[in-house]
């Protein structure tokens, strides 16, 4: 799904998910099919418990992938090209799948089984996936002996306080900010002002906020506990930058890389090169393995490129695979039923929740009534069809992934489940009432073919219920970019967002909290009702994970039923396809997709 949403993925849970209802788009209902207890085993399987790991566990070499070996080619097959490298900027899905292979963190997910379902959190660059004496107020990270950029340098603690400071400089807008808003004890935007400038003007994080004493140390210190720290360093988005090579903007371009392969070549828009970084030391590393000797990436492959390229299997298709891409919609049905194409297939269910955003910063959508519309007469089925039918999504109800606590699977305020293909008639009465029959409605979408499908499908179901539709395409590689402007000039487009870890605590505030609006957030419909903004702050203070699940819970169904600004459209699943000659094919829960850490070359 490429930039099909912002997401990482962790676990800490007490709570098991709802059973998953599977619509069957093309009947109009829901129906249940033999893919039903699959799913929800698979969705119950990403809520489980991942644990810290210690040292001993934080230790490499990374166990050996079975029958892997050293040497060629690996062709990957994308269809977005990357616009950011720099790790502050990384928050969706492509991007952070090629950071596992080029950047490293003070901690990661290590699997802990060959089949990429169990993992534990253990230090990256760190000695252990850290230590706090005081129930998560304080945490202390030592770096490891021989960790190294990939000119040669090594990584001190200087880097990683650079790191952290830059982001709360203007210019890093694309990430997560789940660890500044912690240093600054407060919710939204209101970070920035801790370091306005981040360290470029020569001030710093006062050593009550973040010490490093020395060159292998390095502690924060947090106002509340943040129990959930090495869940959160583990994100791409928290990488470690180079604190000599680091060139503001531009190494957005050009990062200097620490994981076990670096960028030889990036031509934006048309390929990458990635060749190994003789500098990572396998000692350092307890996840990560270096086999192939070079990654070439090709841009522009639709998923109906690469699915046929990798299905043909030959030459250098035979040793092609996508990390983004998954089998497209036409062929899913072959792939899935061909038994020859078994161990050559990956699937697995995602947490992401794809929704239509309603931009409440244009005057048009201030209408309650309107945005109702909207939701009764938005059909579900065109999208869900576009991606491959109910192998590949399940009809949503609610902004709570089945992957993650809290979910509910009987929350289906607008009647999606049992209506997808939308509700004209008693949207029309909507917009009649609030005499606004032929309102005309801007829908950006992503210039894609699965987005130039069901956007054509969706807007000729919102005009059947009286709603003028203009279409605007916007370029996949800067899709997000486009639509996260607080001024942008569309009125409705779709987003997709996947839990950090799976606690809606990752998934509530970054994409409704109103003091979250800014350029580059992930408020995407720009929804500040003072309300949300409340039960945010009140279920962020509560400490009993099954108290904070419900509370999480209360507020996406206020926020779909009562305010609705976010209609939500369908659950994510993917399948992906590998040449013949790919060994070390897994489909990772942590990734969310394949996993590049293991592959090799038969």
């Amino acid at each position: 799904m490429g930039k099909g949403g912002r997401r990482a993925y962790a676990a800490l849970s007490l709570l098991a998910a709802g059973a998953l209802v599977l619509t069957g788009c093309s009947e109009g209902g829901s129906k249940g099919n033999d893919n039903d207890g699959k799913d929800k085993e698979n969705a119950e399987r990403q809520q489980s418990g991942i644990t810290f790991g210690d040292a001993k566990a934080s230790t490499g070499p990374a166990a050996e992938v079975p029958g892997a070996k050293a040497g060629g080619t690996i062709t990957v097959l994308q269809r977005d090209s990357f616009a950011h490298l720099d790790p502050g900027q990384i928050y969706v899905s492509d991007e952070m799948a090629l950071s596992q292979l080029i950047h490293r963190g003070l901690t990661s997910y290590k699997a802990t089984s060959d089949d990429g379902q169990k993992h534990e959190v253990v230090g990256d660059l760190a000695t252990d996936s850290g230590t706090t004496t005081d129930g998560g107020k304080t945490w202390k990270f030592t770096l490891k002996d021989g960790v190294k950029w990939a000119d040669g340098s090594a990584i001190t603690a200087k880097d990683v306080r650079q790191t952290f400071e830059r982001l709360f400089a203007p210019f890093v807008s694309n990430g997560p900010t789940f660890i500044q808003q912690w240093m600054a004890d407060t919710p939204g935007a209101e970070y920035r002002k801790l370091l306005p400038d981040g360290p470029y003007k020569g001030k710093h994080l006062p050593d009550s906020v973040l010490e490093t004493p020395d060159d292998k140390t390095i502690v924060f210190k947090f106002a509340k506990a943040k129990p959930d720290l090495p869940y959160a360093l583990a994100m791409a988005g928290y990488s470690i930058v180079s604190e000599a090579k680091d060139t503001k903007e531009k190494y957005d371009k050009a990062p200097m890389t620490s994981g076990p392969y670096k960028i030889s070549e990036f031509k934006s828009g048309k390929s990458m090169t990635l060749v190994k970084n003789t500098n990572w030391d396998a000692k350092t590393d307890a996840v990560r393995h270096q086999y192939a000797d070079q990654f070439s990436f090709e841009f522009n492959k639709q998923f109906e490129d690469s699915t046929k390229a990798i299905l043909d299997d030959s030459g250098t298709n035979a040793t092609a695979i996508s990390f983004s891409n998954q089998v497209d919609a036409g062929n899913l049905t072959k792939v899935l039923n061909d038994a020859a194409l078994k161990s050559r297939t990956v699937s697995g269910y995602q947490p992401y929740v794809g929704q239509m955003n309603i931009n409440l910063s244009q005057p048009e959508m201030q209408s309650k009534e309107v945005r109702e519309a909207i939701a009764y007469a938005l059909p579900i089925t065109p999208f869900v069809r576009a991606f491959g039918g109910t192998d590949a999504m399940e009809v949503a109800g609610g902004l709570i992934s089945p992957t993650v606590t809290g979910y509910d699977a009987k929350f289906d305020p607008f009647g999606k489940k049992a209506k997808p293909a939308g509700d004209p008639a008693k949207a029309k009465q909507l917009l009649e009432k609030a005499g606004k029959v032929g309102l005309k409605l801007t829908f950006g979408y992503i210039n894609t073919p699965e987005g130039q499908q069901y956007s054509t499908a969706m807007a000729a179901g919102l005009e059947k219920a009286g709603f003028d539709v203009q279409r605007q395409e916007i370029p996949a590689e800067t899709y997000y970019d486009q639509v996260s402007k607080v001024k942008n000039n569309y009125d409705i487009y779709h987003t997709a967002w996947g839990a950090d870890w799976p606690s809606a605590s990752t998934v509530i505030p970054p994409l409704y909290d109103g003091r979250q609006i800014q350029d580059g957030a992930s408020n995407y419909s720009h929804i500040d009702d003072p309300k949300v903004n409340a039960d945010i702050d009140a279920a962020a203070a509560l400490t009993d994970p099954v108290k904070a699940a419900a509370a999480w819970n209360k507020i996406n169904e206020y926020i779909v039923k009562d305010v609705v600004s976010n209609i939500p459209t369908a659950y994510y699943k993917q399948t992906q396809i590998a040449g013949s000659k790919i060994g070390g094919l897994v489909y990772d829960d942590v990734i969310g997709g394949v996993d590049p850490r293991r592959l090799y070359v038969k």
